[in-house]
């Protein structure tokens, strides 16, 4: 079970957007998460007639890796740790915190 999933909003610990929050919305594999607004890069794009894509200079999201986010934790306003807590036979995220369950977006 992935700590950090889809739709988690998390808060950048390191790096050039140290300190942003964004929404994660995808991974791109074990180690490596896409999130909204966070480690954008401008990337040259050449122009493709048989797709209709313009060429230029292009804004794009790039992956960063999991170790450098953290979730937020609206209740606390902070970045938080996740743990693996086993009710009922199902394994649920928690905050490390407070024990609350991290309710999926």
């Amino acid at each position: 079970m992935n700590k950090i999933c889809t739709g988690d909003q998390v808060i950048v610990l390191a790096g050039r957007d140290k300190g942003k929050r964004g929404v994660v919305s995808s991974r791109k594999d074990d180690s490596h998460l896409l999130v909204d607004g966070i480690n954008i890069v401008k990337k040259h794009a050449k122009p493709n007639p048989m797709k209709g894509t313009t060429g230029g200079i292009v804004e794009k999201t790039m992956p960063i890796h999991q170790s450098n986010v953290a979730i937020f934790n609206a209740a606390t306003g902070k970045a938080d740790r996740v743990g693996i807590k086993v009710t009922d036979g199902k394994r649920v995220r928690v905050y490390k915190s407070s024990g609350e369950e991290i309710k999926i977006a």
